[in-house]
């Protein structure tokens, strides 16, 4: 069996796309932070429609613990899947926060950076040594680093993000001698728990943001979801450093 991790499953994208793995067949080590309840239900899904999946608490904006993680990870791929490495790894988990650039604290500046950029940095380093030679990466980065439709206030976010595309492809580049194909997603508006369960705080904003969505809506984890499971697969065997970019055609 193939195994995945997906860093951030508790809800919103991570989940959609631990669901559609574990729907394809493959093994779930998903992650949670403060949601560990979150982490159990989608646990539960995998579980009701015959997959096999466990449960990790990563806080990605602490590099610190990230040695305990590895070595978390080790123990679940031996006694649940009774393997020594896994296949696919997605750097979904992430953090949102608005500020206009005048307004930025640096406290906020250097949290997103932490769970942003610095967080997948590390942690796949941290795991390469466990992932299996002929694998993928996937990273969920965002449309807010775009080169045009750009929205104020995200400039520390879509920075971020920015990086994380830079990033992605020099892990494509460093990691092709072993196979290891590594690509991002970058959706646009998605019905996600991200800024504080902000869609859900203020569903009045869904409206200009379906307008300003070629294909008429807001995107669903489960959309972003499909793609990234799709680049994780065989399917996708010839592709890698891509930014693809999964947002219903937002600000097109």
């Amino acid at each position: 069996m193939k195994v995945a991790i997906v860093t951030g499953a508790s809800s919103g994208i991570g989940r959609g796309t631990a669901l559609e793995i574990a729907r394809r067949g493959v093994g779930v080590i998903l992650t949670y932070g403060r949601n560990a309840q979150g982490g159990l239900d989608t646990i539960a899904s995998i579980e009701k429609q015959g997959g096999t999946a466990v449960a990790l608490p990563l806080d990605l904006g602490e590099s610190s613990t990230f040695d305990a993680f590895g070595e978390s990870v080790a123990g679940a791929l031996r006694d649940t899947f009774q393997r020594d490495t896994f296949d696919y790894l997605v750097n979904n988990a992430g953090a949102s926060q608005t500020a206009l650039i005048e307004d930025t604290p640096e406290e906020l500046f250097d949290r997103l950076s932490r769970v942003l950029l610095k967080g997948p940095y590390f942690l796949t380093q941290k795991l390469l040594p466990l992932i299996a030679d002929g694998g993928a990466i996937v990273n969920t980065s965002s449309n807010s680093a775009s080169a045009a439709g750009l929205t104020p206030g995200y400039a520390a976010y879509g920075s971020m993000k920015g990086g994380l595309n830079v990033l992605t492809r020099y892990m494509a580049k460093e990691f092709s001698p072993r196979g290891i194909r590594v690509n991002a997603v970058a959706p646009g508006p998605t019905r996600t728990r991200l800024g504080d369960d902000g869609f859900s705080r203020h569903p009045e904003v869904i409206p200009a943001l379906a307008a300003r969505t070629a294909l008429g809506r807001i995107g669903e984890p489960e959309d972003v979801g499909a793609v990234i499971a799709a680049l994780l697969s065989e399917e996708s065997r010839w592709v890698t450093a891509q930014i693809i970019d999964v947002s219903g055609g937002f600000n097109l």
